[in-house]
């Protein structure tokens, strides 16, 4: 019979005229490891990423405008929670530039052992790129649209445009301590001259050839217009 201020256990109630083993003392939890804290940033999940970067895709593909594309539509279209997309991104701008680059071809690793190949390498990415919007129905859709909302346009110049930009510079100027590029140039005048033909090809003349040999074309001949001077 219990006595008072006995409390019966709702998980293990003993059949009628079994005793009751006495409780063992509760596991304790083991100690958290140095992985196991409170995550910190974004955290990744290829799963979420996925169905949100389809979400999306499908509204724009649907004939949604991007404007209309909101951080609540997205969550409602791919079966998650808003809290979910702002802990991955830290808004509209930045998913909608992420889903851009996700489709864009990867950025190259330069090797760093001729500033030519670099340069090679870097048009190389520019002729891919280009020839990826030619394909893709939906970045061409995202970059005509894009243009037309300066915050996310600028956005991706910042992320996206200038960082590229930046490498094309840092590998001349290296160019210029190593000797195969003229110390007393422009650098940003001459990186233009080097990414202009790739531009005008990819974004004026959409049509216009862009072999593989293209990169290294434009390349040589800049680079003999700017070598130093004997």
């Amino acid at each position: 019979m219990p006595g008072p201020g006995h409390v019966p256990d709702p998980g293990r109630d003993p059949e009628p005229g079994v005793a009751r083993e006495p409780a063992s003392a509760p596991t304790p939890a083991p100690a958290p490891g140095p992985c196991d804290g409170p995550r910190r940033g974004r955290p990744r999940s290829e799963g979420v990423e996925q169905a949100v970067f389809d979400a999306v895709v499908g509204l724009l593909e649907g004939g949604v405008p991007l404007g209309d594309v909101s951080i609540e539509r997205i969550a409602r279209t791919a079966g998650v929670g808003k809290a979910t997309i702002y802990r991955r991104w830290s808004g509209k701008e930045d998913l909608l530039v992420e889903l851009v680059r996700s489709i864009e071809p990867p950025d190259p690793e330069l090797p760093g052992a001729s500033v030519r190949d670099d340069l090679v390498m870097l048009l190389e990415f520019m002729r891919r790129r280009g020839l990826a919007k030619r394909t893709s129905a939906l970045l061409r859709n995202m970059f005509a649209q894009m243009q037309a909302h300066p915050r996310l346009w600028e956005h991706y110049h910042r992320t996206a445009i200038e960082p590229r930009r930046r490498r094309g510079i840092e590998v001349l100027e290296r160019g210029v301590a190593t000797g195969e590029v003229r110390a007393d140039l422009d650098l940003d005048l001459v990186n233009d001259l080097f990414i202009g033909p790739l531009l005008l090809r990819t974004v004026l003349q959409p049509d216009a050839d862009l072999s593989p040999d293209f990169p290294a074309r434009v390349a040589d001949t800049i680079l003999d217009g700017v070598r130093p001077r004997p």
